[in-house]
């Protein structure tokens, strides 16, 4: 159960937000009226229903992949994008607090992007070494 390493409960902690989150639009016309009603008047029109759907669906295959442990790269670079651009066209203008001091803040992306960056980085950063030659 290789799955069950150092990052295992990171990993679920994240897959819920992700999955509660992705999901729950998809039940309650939230996609769609973010797609209609922000990302179409924002410019988007009239992909902004499909590019919410993607954005979405997005959220429920970074999901999956980190269930697996499996194939985490690009699933988590995508769903940081999507942070980044959630805190550039949205919740960056609210300031920092999510609730209490604000409303509506960068303050959980900017956690969700540091576990997501902890789950594919767990040793950390590290400079790729180049092997010196023997001359």
């Amino acid at each position: 159960m290789s799955f069950l390493n150092s990052t295992f409960l990171l990993r679920m902690g994240a897959s819920v937000i992700l999955f509660v989150h992705g999901v729950g639009g998809m039940f309650n016309n939230g996609v769609n009226n973010f797609g209609r009603l922000y990302l179409d008047q924002i410019g988007f029109a009239p992909f902004g229903i499909y590019l919410a759907w993607a954005i979405k669906l997005s959220h429920v295959a970074c999901v999956i992949t980190l269930l697996m442990d499996k194939h985490l790269k690009w699933p988590i670079f995508i769903t940081i994008f999507i942070l980044v651009m959630g805190i550039v066209m949205v919740h960056g203008r609210e300031g920092w607090f999510v609730v209490g001091a604000g409303r509506n803040g960068v303050e959980f992306n900017f956690l969700l992007i540091l576990v997501l960056l902890t789950i594919l980085y767990p040793q950390g950063f590290k400079k790729i070494q180049t092997p010196k030659s023997g001359r």
